[in-house]
C-alpha cells in the first residue's frame, strides 16, 4: 500500500491518478474528504480516501497500517492563522516520519523544494529545508525530489499571471525588475520523477533537483503567458517595496490571494537547478511554451474573481484536474 499525504493537492491528485494507472494500491490522505471526493472523483473507486492532519500525529497512526511506502507531499506556501510554515512544513514532516517509523514503514519519498535548506533566509524555504534534513537523518530508505516552480493546469504561479492578465486590460505589473530566474517544470514530469524513484531502489538516499528544459526570467514567463492567451499588455515594472503593502493587504483579505509576501521574497531567490534530476531519471521535460499553455484560454474573469475570493468552482477544478493527467 502506498500512502500519499496531501493527495488532493496540485501534485497529489496528479500523482494519485498516475499510480492508479500503474495499478498501484493507493491510500490518499487528505485534510478535506468532501473536496477530495470531487477532485478525485474519476479515480475514487480505485483508491482509499482517508482524513488526516500532519500536525496531529494521532490522526496518522491508523493510516500507516499495511503501508509499504509513504509519499509525503503536504506543505503550505501561504500561512493562515496558526498554520505556519514551521508547524505544517517542518513539524508536519517530522510527525509523518515518526509515525512511519513506528509502523515499520521503510520507504519514504519526500517532496522538498529547489533552494530549500536549513540556513536560507526565506522562512518558507528554511521550513522545507529543515524538514528534508530530518528525513535524511531518519534512517528510512528515503528519496527526495526538489522541483523548481511547477506549472500545469492547476498551478498557482503561471496560472495566476494568466488570471491577472484577464483582470488588467491595458497595463500589467511586473514584480521588481522582472529578472528573477526560474526553471519551470511540468507537473506531469514531477509526478513521473516520483514514480521512477518509487520503482528504483538505486534512488534511495538521493535528492533529485527537477527543472524544465529552459531557464526563464519572470518577465519571459509573463511574455509566454501573454502569447498563450493571444493578447498584449503594456508591462510596467513595479519595485517590490511598493508592492509589499498592497500584497500584504490582499493576503489578509482574500482567501486565495494572487500574490503573497512570501512570493515576493522568493522572486529574489534564483530558482534554477544545479543538477538535472529529470535527465538522471531518464525523463525528457515538457517545455513551458505558449502551445503547451493553451489551457489558459479557458480562464474567465468570473472564475478568476471567484478563485481569489475562495468560491469553489468545482466543475472547472475537476476539468483542470483531468487535463493535468
Amino acid at each position: 500500500m502506498i500512502l500519499v499525504t496531501g493527495a488532493s493537492g496540485y501534485v497529489g491528485n496528479n500523482l494519485v491518478r498516475r499510480l492508479v494507472q500503474l495499478g498501484k494500491p493507493v491510500r490518499a490522505m487528505v485534510g478535506n474528504v468532501e473536496k477530495a471526493l470531487k477532485r478525485l472523483a474519476d479515480v475514487e473507486p480505485h483508491i482509499e480516501i482517508v482524513k488526516g492532519d500532519v500536525t496531529r500525529p494521532e490522526s496518522l497512526t491508523e493510516w500507516m497500517k499495511d503501508v509499504d511506502v509513504v509519499i509525503h507531499l503536504v506543505a503550505i506556501a501561504i500561512e493562515k492563522g496558526k498554520r505556519t510554515y514551521e508547524l505544517l512544513n517542518t513539524q508536519g514532516t517530522i510527525n509523518v516520519v515518526e509515525e512511519a517509523k513506528k509502523a515499520g514503514v521503510r520507504r519514504f519519498i519526500n517532496m522538498c523544494q529547489n533552494g530549500a535548506y536549513p540556513d536560507v533566509k526565506s522562512r518558507f524555504l528554511r521550513s522545507k529545508g529543515i524538514a528534508q534534513e530530518y528525513v535524511a537523518k531518519s534512517g528510512l530508505d528515503w528519496t527526495a525530489v526538489r522541483p523548481s516552480v511547477i506549472w500545469g493546469p492547476q498551478d498557482e504561479f503561471a496560472n495566476v499571471q494568466a488570471r491577472l492578465i484577464k483582470l488588467t486590460p491595458i497595463f500589467f505589473p511586473i514584480v521588481g525588475d522582472g529578472k528573477a530566474q526560474f526553471q519551470p517544470v511540468y507537473v506531469g514530469d514531477v509526478v513521473e520523477a516520483i514514480v521512477r524513484c518509487l520503482e528504483d531502489d538505486s534512488t534511495i538516499g538521493k535528492e533529485y533537483e527537477l527543472g524544465g528544459p529552459e531557464v526563464l526570467t519572470y518577465e519571459e514567463i509573463v511574455d509566454r503567458v501573454l502569447a498563450a492567451l493571444g493578447t498584449r499588455r503594456i508591462k510596467v515594472k513595479v519595485p517590490v517595496p511598493l508592492l509589499r503593502p498592497v500584497v500584504a493587504i490582499m493576503q489578509t483579505v482574500l482567501p486565495n490571494p494572487p500574490a503573497t509576501t512570501t512570493l515576493l521574497e522568493l522572486l529574489a531567490v534564483p530558482n534554477v537547478i544545479k543538477e538535472d534530476g529529470l535527465a538522471a531519471l531518464g525523463i525528457t521535460p515538457k517545455p513551458f511554451t505558449p502551445e503547451n499553455l493553451s489551457y489558459m484560454k479557458h480562464f474567465t474573469i468570473g472564475t478568476t474573481i471567484g478563485k481569489f475570493f475562495g468560491r469553489a468552482f468545482e466543475e472547472e477544478q475537476v476539468r483542470q484536474a483531468a487535463m493535468g493527467k
